[in-house]
């Protein structure tokens, strides 16, 4: 029968043979995987995988949070019938019924606002000029479920309502320039309106000042034998008053 001496010699040497095994079964596989086999236990090499494994299971998601979007600029709107001088309201619109204005009807004043001048220059035996102007606002507040930041949904609008001035029902010789200087942009339309069997020249100016959208007409006809406005001097009056609406706008906002 062997002895306890012996015993323990033969299982030092079947340990010794089973090591020797694991570092040749180490030494032949490629270099990035001898990490795992750096455990001469087998306890150890199990909270090795277990390790491993747990790591693996975490793996980062692939979806990424979307950005928030960047505030609006401008978060209020003047009175729009506030937003021309009186001096330049009588220059555009002589004989004005009522130079402060008609205030346009809106359920939320911080985001539409609206007004409206017009007026018949009597000139006697010489006729009569007619002038119309309008001023409507509209701001844009950042909402990702309805199309993105202020200014991104500002610039959608802007884009329809220079559409809809050129395709202006009966209107003719629709001509559309950019007007430089106002606002972050702006278009200017241009058109003839024939209606209450005269020729009106009309004028649309609209423009995009951050998160706000400016659209302004303005047009004229000559009554009554009255010589038809220029059209020309009617755009650069509509330009002007465009840049002072502008102002305004970054004035109600300071």
């Amino acid at each position: 029968m062997p002895q306890p001496a012996e015993l323990m010699n033969e299982g030092i040497m079947h340990l010794t043979a089973q090591r020797l095994a694991r570092l040749l079964a180490c030494a032949a596989v490629p270099v990035m995987l001898v990490a795992g086999c750096s455990s001469d236990s087998g306890s150890d090499s199990g909270k090795s995988k277990k390790g491993s494994g747990g790591s693996s299971s975490a793996s980062p998601s692939a979806t990424k949070a979307s950005p928030s979007l960047a505030p609006a600029v401008y978060d209020t709107l003047p009175d729009a019938c506030k937003t021309l001088a009186k001096k330049t309201v009588t220059g555009l619109v002589p004989g004005a019924e009522d130079k402060t204005g008609k205030a346009g009807k809106s359920s939320d004043v911080r985001t539409r606002a609206g007004c409206t001048w017009n007026g018949l220059d009597d000139n006697g035996l010489k006729g009569s000029q007619y002038r119309w102007l309008d001023v409507s606002l509209i701001r844009f507040d950042s909402d990702a479920a309805l199309g993105g930041s202020g200014e991104e949904r500002a610039t959608d609008h802007f884009a329809k309502q220079v559409t809809a001035a050129q395709t202006t029902e009966g209107a003719k010789k629709v001509k559309s320039v950019a007007a430089e200087g106002i606002g972050d942009e702006a278009t200017a339309v241009r058109y003839e309106l024939r209606k209450t069997d005269e020729d009106f020249r009309n004028q649309t100016v609209v423009v995009r000042t951050e998160n706000v959208v400016l659209t302004l007409n303005y047009n004229g006809a000559g009554y009554a034998g009255a010589k038809t406005p220029d059209p020309d001097e009617l755009m650069k009056d509509a330009q002007k008053a465009a840049k002072e609406v502008v102002a305004a706008i970054a004035t109600a906002n300071e």
